[in-house]
C-alpha cells in the first residue's frame, strides 16, 4: 500500500504539471489532483469529501488569510502605476539613460526598478515590451531575446534575492521563519548581483553570436504594437518614481523601526492567534509600505486616471485569479502533506543533506519546478514543512535569516518551466513561441538563479549569515 500511495502522489503531481501546461486552470486541477492522491492512499468517498472540505479548503483559507492583502494591494498599486502612465515613464527614462547601444541592459534595469518598487511583473511586461521592441529593432538585436531580458529584470534578483523586495516570494518565508523582508541582506545582495551580471552577460553573448551569424531583429509583424500605449498625459519622471521609492523606504522603516517599537503583546491572546510579532511583522511592513505608496500614487495622479472607480475595481479584481491559483496549490500541498506516504517522500527530499539550508533549497526548487510557480512551490513547501525546517535550523544553530533567503531564492530557481504562467504570459505579450525564446528565459531565470543560490550557501558556510 505504501508503494501504491507514493505512486499516487507522483501521479497526481505529474498530472498537475502536465494539465497545467495544457492550459487547465489550477483552481479546478488542484483539488481533483489532490483527490487522486487520496484515492491511491485508500481513500473512500466520505474520506474524499472530508479531505476536500476540512483539509483542502482549510489550507486554502489559511493562505488567503495570511496573504490576501499583499496580492490585492500589489495588484492595485500596479494598476495605478499602469493607468497613470508612471510605469512607462520610468521605463522610458531608464532606457534613455542606458543609451540605445545598451538595449539589453536598459530593459533589464527598467524591469528591475519597477518590480523592486512593487509593480506587478505582468504590468511591467506590458509597459516595457513596446520600449524593448523599439530598442532591439534599432540595434538589430533578435526579437527572440526580449523575453529573456524582461524575465531577467522581473523574475530573478528583484523577486527573491535583493533585501526588502515587496514580492510575495520574499514575504511568504517571514510568516514561518519569523524574519523580515530584509533577511540576510548582504548574502541576498551578492546573490542578486550574480543573477544580474550573469544574466546580462549571457544575453549579450547570445546577441553577439546572432550578430556574427548575420541574424538581426527578424521579420515580425508585431501585432501587439498598441500594447502599453496610452492617451493619458504622462507624469514627470519624479512624480512617477516617488511611489516606487516610497515602497522601498517605508518597507525598511516599518520593518526595522516602527513595528518593533509597537506594543504587540496583545498578539499572544488566543483571538489573535497566539503568535509573536515576528510571525506577522514582515507582512505588516509590506502591506503598510505598498498601501501608503498606492495612496500617494492615487493622489498624485488623480487627474491622469480617467476613471478612478474602474482603476480601483480592475486593480483589486485583477488580484483574484493569481491569488486563488496560488491558494489552490497550497490547498493541494496541504492534502499531500497529510498523507502518511508523504512522510516517506519528505524524508527522501530532506535526507539528501543534513544541512537544513541545502535541504530547504532542494525541496523548494523541486516543488516550484513541479507546480511551475515560485509562490506556489514555496507556499506548499512552507505550509507542509515550514515548522520542520525551522526546528532543523534551530537544532543546527542555523540562522533563520539564511533559511528565509535561500527559500525565497530557491522559489525563483527551477520555477521557470514551460508550464509557468508568467512564462506563458510573457511569451504571449511578445508574440513569440517557446521554441524561440524559452532557452534564454530558462538560463537567466533558472540556471543562473540556482548557481547564485549555491554561491550564497557556500558563502554562508564560510562567513556566516550577513
Amino acid at each position: 500500500m505504501t508503494a501504491l500511495a507514493i505512486f499516487g502522489i507522483c501521479l497526481s503531481l505529474a498530472l498537475l504539471m502536465f494539465l497545467a501546461y495544457r492550459g487547465i486552470n489550477v483552481l479546478l486541477l488542484a483539488p481533483i489532483m489532490a483527490m487522486v492522491a487520496v484515492v491511491f492512499s485508500g481513500g473512500t468517498t466520505p474520506l474524499l469529501l472530508g479531505t476536500y472540505t476540512q483539509l483542502f479548503m482549510a489550507e486554502l483559507g489559511k493562505y488567503l488569510a495570511k496573504f490576501f492583502p499583499l496580492f490585492m494591494l500589489g495588484a492595485l498599486f500596479g494598476k495605478v502605476m499602469d493607468d497613470s502612465g508612471s510605469a512607462r515613464v520610468i521605463a522610458h527614462q531608464i532606457a534613455s539613460w542606458a543609451g540605445k547601444k545598451q538595449a539589453i541592459l536598459a530593459i533589464v534595469l527598467a524591469c528591475a526598478v519597477l518590480t523592486y518598487g512593487g509593480v506587478s511583473l505582468f504590468v511591467v511586461a506590458f509597459a516595457v515590451y513596446p520600449i524593448a521592441k523599439s530598442l532591439f529593432r534599432e540595434e538589430d538585436i533578435p526579437k527572440r531575446l526580449i523575453p529573456g531580458a524582461i524575465a531577467l529584470g522581473s523574475f530573478t534578483f528583484t523577486m527573491t534575492a535583493l533585501p526588502g523586495t515587496p514580492a510575495i516570494q520574499n514575504a511568504i518565508p517571514t510568516a514561518y521563519f519569523h524574519t523580515t523582508p530584509y533577511a540576510a541582506p548582504g548574502l541576498g545582495t551578492i546573490g542578486g548581483l550574480i543573477m544580474f551580471v550573469g544574466g546580462v552577460l549571457w544575453l549579450n553573448w547570445r546577441a553577439n553570436r546572432a550578430r556574427v551569424a548575420g541574424e538581426g531583429y527578424g521579420d515580425h509583424k508585431d501585432q501587439s504594437e498598441g500594447v502599453g500605449s496610452s492617451s493619458v498625459a504622462a507624469p514627470s519622471f519624479t512624480v512617477a518614481l516617488i511611489p516606487i521609492l516610497l515602497v522601498m523606504v517605508l518597507n525598511f522603516v516599518f520593518s526595522q523601526q516602527v513595528i518593533p517599537a509597537m506594543d504587540t503583546a496583545f498578539l499572544s491572546q488566543a483571538k489573535y492567534g497566539g503568535v509573536k510579532v515576528g510571525a506577522v511583522a514582515g507582512i505588516w511592513s509590506i502591506v503598510l509600505a505598498v498601501g501608503c505608496a498606492t495612496l500617494f500614487a492615487f493622489v498624485a495622479n488623480r487627474r491622469r486616471l480617467a476613471d478612478l472607480a474602474d482603476t480601483i475595481n480592475k486593480g483589486t479584481l485583477g488580484s483574484m485569479l493569481p491569488m486563488l491559483n496560488t491558494a489552490s496549490e497550497v490547498g493541494y500541498g496541504g492534502v499531500i502533506a497529510s498523507l502518511a506516504a508523504f512522510g516517506i517522500v519528505r524524508d527522501a527530499m530532506t535526507s539528501l543533506s543534513s544541512n537544513p539550508v541545502i535541504s530547504v533549497a532542494i525541496t523548494v526548487n523541486v516543488l516550484a519546478a513541479i507546480t511551475g510557480s515560485a509562490s506556489g512551490g514555496l507556499s506548499i513547501a512552507m505550509a507542509s514543512l515550514g515548522d520542520y525546517f525551522l526546528n532543523q535550523a534551530q537544532a543546527a544553530h542555523v540562522s533563520p535569516e539564511i533559511m528565509h533567503r535561500i527559500a525565497s531564492m530557491s522559489a525563483g530557481g527551477f520555477d521557470c518551466m514551460p508550464h509557468n504562467g508568467a512564462v506563458i504570459t510573457l511569451l504571449g505579450i511578445c508574440g513569440l513561441k517557446h521554441r524561440e525564446s524559452f532557452l534564454d528565459i530558462f538560463v537567466v531565470a533558472s540556471c543562473i538563479t540556482v548557481v547564485a543560490g549555491i554561491c550564497v550557501i557556500i558563502l554562508n558556510s564560510l562567513f556566516g549569515t550577513f
